[in-house]
């Protein structure tokens, strides 16, 4: 069994960090796990819901997918595996749906998941036993960082545009955002490190004044709460594999290998130890995690840039807090009770917290070309970042044939690419 070393709370109000091999009492780990839990909560279901797939496997398989992950790195890095965006597209594309409402050609998309984790565990394979020299001569630091960065920038428009119907939801959300920011600042010990959960508490609090209180907004709705059961099974589906979805969904394999290699390298910056040994270790388990999703209704995982947010806000980087996350995930899979409490948030909360969460990830890639020194009066440099952080955040799609490339795929691969093409006129 993994061991952690236990550090003292006291280690933090001196400005310590806590590294991956250590961990803080369990209860305050448990409180962090309950962190990152809400952290993954909000994309990780909202991905699902866009596929016309059950959110509660989802849920389930993402927690089923950490404690893989967990295990093919030996508890090395910390990450969460939640449901990548990446899939949405081709999903959509191979199963023809166009809900809302359940995916009536689920099996199909599911046999492509299966395929896609098949080639990242191959990958992976390559990567152990050859090494990342030849990934990092394609991604050096201005690369990944630039991938990084564009993650959290594409995924701004979800909060802004999809989270706030109404002028008061907006300014809840900034309400909730200043909430958290207050909490970063101007409160000290296990409370700063706990900003988003935190935030979070008080803005559904103000809230709930604001709206059940005053009548000013759509209040808050417990009646699902009361009415879901504690205990219920999630809605399992089986692949089918059709040659078409397969090649269509197969090649995610390669963006899933992009984001994780930039999500290792941003926690590398931010930890200071070297993860680059494990990242076959990492791209393995991953496309595990991602083959035992689609054999049982749930979507691609990958590594979550939301928890490797949180991280960058609270210096707090365990394991441990991974596996607690994980367990919880795979309880609420089970728990349809649990799943409508924090379905319960209101919109414009998860928002605010989004915005946060997610401005975090950029900052993660900036921070990546500055612990490096990426040299911006070099025009290669300057050009590879400009490019790739337009194309992410405007979302620009390439089509060929059925298959649709867009957003963060157009930058990871134009971000390659163009680095390639440029270093090479050298």
């Amino acid at each position: 069994m993994f061991q952690w070393t236990e550090k003292s709370p006291a280690a933090l109000q001196a400005g310590g960090v806590i590294g991956p091999d250590e961990r803080l009492p369990w209860g305050q780990s448990t409180v962090m796990g309950v962190q990152h839990l809400i952290a993954m909560f909000g994309a990780t279901v909202l991905a699902p819901l866009l596929m016309g797939f059950d959110p509660n496997v989802a849920v389930l398989m993402s927690g089923i997918g950490t404690l893989i992950f967990f295990v093919m790195t030996g508890g090395k890095v910390p990450s969460y595996l939640g449901s990548s965006f990446a899939f949405i597209g081709v999903v959509i594309a191979a199963s023809g749906y166009v809900g809302p409402g359940s995916n009536p050609n689920i099996g199909v998309a599911l046999g492509g998941i299966v395929a896609c984790g098949l080639l990242y565990f191959i990958i992976g394979a390559i990567v152990h036993v050859g090494g990342t020299g030849w990934i990092e001569r394609f991604m050096p630091p201005v690369v990944t960082g630039s991938v990084v960065a564009v993650i959290g920038l594409h995924l701004a428009y979800i909060p802004i545009k999809n989270m706030s119907p109404t002028a008061f939801d907006a300014w809840m959300q900034a309400i909730t955002f200043v909430s958290v920011a207050l909490v970063a600042v101007f409160t000290r010990g296990m409370v700063q490190r706990l900003l988003i959960l935190m935030g979070l508490i008080v803005a559904s609090v103000i809230y709930a004044v604001l709206t059940n209180g005053l009548g000013l907004g759509q209040p808050v709705d417990l009646s699902g709460v009361a009415n879901a059961a504690w205990i219920g099974m999630p809605n399992f589906s089986a692949p089918v594999f059709e040659a078409n979805a397969m090649l269509l969904i197969a090649p995610v394999a390669i963006i899933l290998v992009a984001e994780n290699l930039g999500h290792i390298k941003a926690v590398t910056a931010m930890t200071g130890k070297n993860l680059d040994v494990y990242m076959g270790r990492a791209f393995m388990g991953d496309g595990v995690a991602t083959m035992v999703a689609g054999s049982a209704g749930g979507t691609g995982v990958t590594t979550y840039a939301e928890n490797i947010g949180v991280m960058a806000a609270t210096k707090i980087y365990s394991t441990a807090i991974f596996v607690i996350a994980a367990l919880m995930a795979i309880l609420l899979g089970f728990s349809p009770k649990f799943g409508a409490v924090i379905q319960a948030i209101p919109l414009a909360v998860m928002g605010g917290v989004s915005i946060v969460v997610f401005g975090l990830i950029a900052i993660a890639g900036a921070k990546i070309w500055v612990d490096n020194k990426v040299d911006f009066s070099d025009n290669k440099n300057l050009l590879v970042a400009a490019i790739t952080l337009v194309l992410g955040t405007g979302d620009f799609t390439l089509k060929f044939g059925g298959f649709e490339l867009g957003g963060i795929g157009t930058a990871t691969f134009g971000a390659i690419l163009l680095y390639a093409l440029l270093n090479r006129t050298r």
